[in-house]
């Protein structure tokens, strides 16, 4: 078994072996011979176009055509191009196809042919055109190099995020190169046999030079590993030199037997270098082993980052270095531990006793032997092959008692189910484990879900238990379904409602957005009855121009941010009256425009009142009219507005107050003429004040009987007036002029305001018997207060004057204790 198992291999440092993926269904009119093939890395697509260099007869349109392939050779799409002259076609990271223009302009398509975008390298590459380009992997994804007619060369670190920048030129810049490569954010640049490294951020060229042993002319081909750590290049002499990327350390120098230059030329992961000569194929190992395979007819090389696929007219290979754990298992005469358990497995499975035999042997390093079936497995493509590994793992499991194991061996059988699926040839991924590995399983099944294979992708995504991934497959899938033209509304809403039904985290305004952008406006409005959001759900439905449908969803939300947004749009893109016509049938959004006219547009809120007839809203609008008015006219006539207003509505206290307002307004004015000084706009308590403060005790007497202002009211100001004034000698009169109806408390408090408290013992009899005593302690009048407190046979009071008595006034306190005294005996 292990012989068959063994017989693809070949050795070159180290074992690589070499196997078919698929059996090719090419559907093209030419040959491979004639084309250009491209393929997308991690088993991506492959582009295919005719190769402009090559004469052939034109069987169709003379027009390029770009055809789009899986890697089992069946259609996915195809371009006719249409643009300038395509110099360059390769892949981004994401399965983008990038179409390089003579010009300088890069067209992005996807998979499917769909244009997605363009960016360009620059004024200068535009005008000094494109002669050599090359896409090259680096740390920050996929990376474009250039180089113009006039030998500049710019290079682009992302596609994703394109920003082309110089790099130095090299001497003799018009001078032609024979051969380039690009090396992380660098330029290897070969012209005869000076070699020049371009390196972005540096101000000139690098002469580099490497010891090469052969003699030799010039330069023919050059290229650098994935990781860009090796580098190897072709001389006319039919020398191959590989080395180190800094060029200082060869590894090895080759006579390759051919002096033209390879028609492909690159690396095989980073050990091994793969060159295309007319139909046969040379693998070399950096320590100067070869291998050579011839092939019938045409074929490719595309590269990988551990390896590389062959696609030929038939068949689509895979050469690959065997890893070492496979290598130890599988090898001629191997002892490994894993080799003994696999062959202790195949004798349990025919119930021979020599299966005890293997496993003594093993067990010491069974733990190892076990780990080593399972990581073996993960490597391989045969389902054949791995199921073997897998039984031998199983079967060694059984004598360990090991957690970590376990989980390893649980995760490698789920992992290997997933690459059998994506490799089948209805898939045709053929992704490696250490591809799938760099990969992740989140954007393993975006590729899934970009190739639209839906049903498969949310498979993956429950055995996998990944996090959200069900949500993401079946919402691509629901944005994929409203773009189908065949299918009507009702069905496909349906259809999607149904199936997304109880899925968390879905947006169904995502779906909706996706329909209308395809002009499917009825569909995308039937989709958002499933949005639960209401904020997310009201803004599309306003940009599709369902306004009422919005302001219904908007109000039965009870979110008064969203109903204003609403109502804005609304007043903006619609007429006055089929705007205010729809607001009626909402309550709550009425009141709130209501509400918003009330802060932001007053004569639209009257507008509003004038058409319901509600002539108390239209006074208030007349009534806050006048109080902001500066001109006493206006006011006025605001204020006789506000009282027709009220008049209509039958309001007659409204009425009545409007006409009080007026007659203040015009006397106001009157007084404002008469004292220089403002007075409209003041209240009947200010402008009776201001009076009071001129002196003018009669006009002020007059407007508190006309304006009806109560007595008290009228005393505090007076009270108020005259201490601040100092005028206390009127304040005395004005106290005796008859009975307080305030009392005579404000006049102490007045009093002693200003610090008169004199003038406050003057009123302190006629304060009320229950706030007497405190008011006398407050003037601070404690012998006083302490009488009175004894007058009134108050013990408690008497105890609160000699609290508040100072403990150095010795004489008042004396006097205090002795009313206490005689208090008590009295008791």
């Amino acid at each position: 078994m292990s012989a068959l198992l063994t017989a693809d291999w070949f050795q070159l440092d180290t074992y690589y072996r070499k196997f078919d993926l698929y059996t090719m269904n090419w559907m093209m009119d030419e040959g491979l011979e004639n084309m250009i093939v491209s393929g997308a890395p991690y088993g991506g697509p492959m582009a295919v176009v005719r190769d402009r260099k090559q004469f052939v007869q034109i069987k169709t349109t003379t027009k390029p055509v770009i055809t789009i392939y899986n890697c089992s050779g069946n259609v996915i799409s195809k371009i006719l191009w249409n643009s300038g002259v395509l110099l360059h076609i390769g892949w981004s990271d994401g399965e983008q196809l990038l179409c390089i223009q003579e010009s300088g302009d890069v067209l992005i398509y996807d998979m499917f042919g769909a244009y997605q975008k363009t960016f360009n390298m620059g004024q200068e590459v535009r005008d000094t055109k494109v002669c050599k380009a090359q896409l090259f992997p680096n740390p920050h994804g996929i990376g474009l190099a250039v180089i113009t007619t006039t030998n500049r060369m710019f290079l682009v670190s992302n596609v994703s995020e394109p920003k082309a920048r110089p790099v130095p030129d090299i001497p003799r810049a018009n001078e032609p190169i024979s051969c380039w490569c690009a090396v992380n954010s660098s330029f290897i640049v070969c012209r005869d046999k000076e070699i020049y490294k371009c390196q972005l951020g540096e101000s000139r060229a690098i002469l580099l030079r490497p010891e090469i042993k052969n003699p030799y002319t010039q330069i023919l081909s050059i290229v650098a590993s994935q990781n860009g750590k090796h580098i190897a290049f072709f001389t006319d002499s039919g020398f191959l030199w590989i080395g180190s990327s800094d060029l200082r350390n060869n590894y090895c120098e080759l006579d390759t037997d051919y002096i033209k230059q390879p028609k492909e030329f690159m690396w095989c992961g980073s050990q091994a270098v793969a060159a295309h000569w007319d139909d046969t194929l040379c693998m070399y190992g950096t320590k100067g082993n070869s291998v050579a395979y011839p092939y019938d007819g045409p074929f490719h090389l595309i590269q990988e980052m551990d390896c590389i696929r062959i696609v030929s007219e038939m068949t689509h290979e895979l050469v690959q270095k065997v890893p070492f754990v496979v290598e130890k298992i599988f090898r001629i005469n191997s002892t490994a531990p894993g080799s003994y358990l696999v062959e202790a497995s195949k004798q349990f499975q025919k119930r021979s006793h020599r299966a005890d035999e293997y496993i003594r042997l093993v067990k010491p390093d069974l733990s190892a032997a076990v780990a080593d079936c399972i990581e073996a497995a993960a490597f391989e493509f045969s389902p054949d092959v791995q199921k073997m590994l897998i039984r031998a793992a199983q079967f060694g499991k059984c004598f360990l008692m090991d957690p970590v194991i376990t989980e390893l061996y649980v995760k490698t059988c789920r992992w290997l189910r997933v690459l059998n699926a994506v490799r089948d040839p209805k898939v045709a991924i053929p992704l490696t484990s250490m591809q799938m590995r760099n990969l992740g399983e989140r954007i393993l099944l975006d590729r899934l879900i970009w190739r639209r294979l839906h049903c498969l992708a949310g498979h993956i995504a429950s055995y996998l238990q990944l996090k959200d991934g069900r949500t993401r497959v079946l919402s691509h899938w629901a944005c994929y379904k409203v773009t189908q033209p065949h299918l009507d509304n009702e069905s496909a809403a349906r259809e999607i409602g149904e199936k997304l039904r109880n899925v968390p985290g879905i947006s169904y305004t995502t779906i909706a957005m996706k329909a209308a952008e395809k002009g499917r406006k009825a569909l995308a409005i039937k989709i958002l009855e499933y949005e639960a959001h209401s904020k997310l759900q009201v803004p599309l439905l306003l940009s599709l121009g369902e306004g009422p449908t919005a302001l219904l969803k908007a109000t039965a939300s009870g979110d008064t941010d969203l109903v204003y947004v609403v109502l804005l749009h609304l007043k903006e893109k619609m007429g006055k009256h089929d705007f205010e016509l729809t607001i009626r049938s909402f309550p709550l959004a009425h009141a709130l425009y209501i509400k918003y006219c009330a802060s932001h547009n007053r004569e639209a809120l009257r507008l509003v009142y004038v058409q319901e007839d509600d002539f108390q809203g239209q006074a208030a609008t007349h009534i806050c009219d006048a109080i902001e008015q500066t001109n006493p006219g206006s006011a006025e006539a605001s204020l006789i507005s506000a009282r027709e207003c009220y008049k209509k509505g039958k309001n007659e206290l409204g009425a009545s107050v409007c006409e009080d307002a007026r007659k203040l307004c015009k006397q106001q004015s009157s007084l404002q003429e008469t004292y220089g000084t403002s007075f409209v706009g003041l209240s009947l308590h200010d402008t009776v004040k201001k009076l009071l403060d001129q002196g003018e005790v009669r006009l002020a007497d007059k407007l508190r009987s006309e304006y009806k202002m109560p007595d008290r009211r009228y005393w505090w100001l007076r009270i108020l007036t005259l201490a601040e004034k100092s005028n206390w000698e009127e304040l005395d009169k004005f106290s005796k002029s008859k009975k307080s109806p305030v009392g005579y408390e404000p006049f102490v408090d007045a009093c002693l305001k200003y610090n008169k408290a004199d003038e406050a013992l003057k009123y302190l009899p006629r304060c009320r018997d229950e706030i007497k005593i405190k008011y006398y302690v407050k003037a601070g009048y404690y012998a006083e207060a302490a009488e009175v407190a004894y007058e009134q046979k108050d013990e408690a009071g008497l105890h609160f004057v000699q609290n508040k008595c100072p403990m150095q006034d010795f004489d008042n306190q004396a006097k205090i204790s002795g009313l206490l005294e005689q208090l008590k005996i009295k008791k």
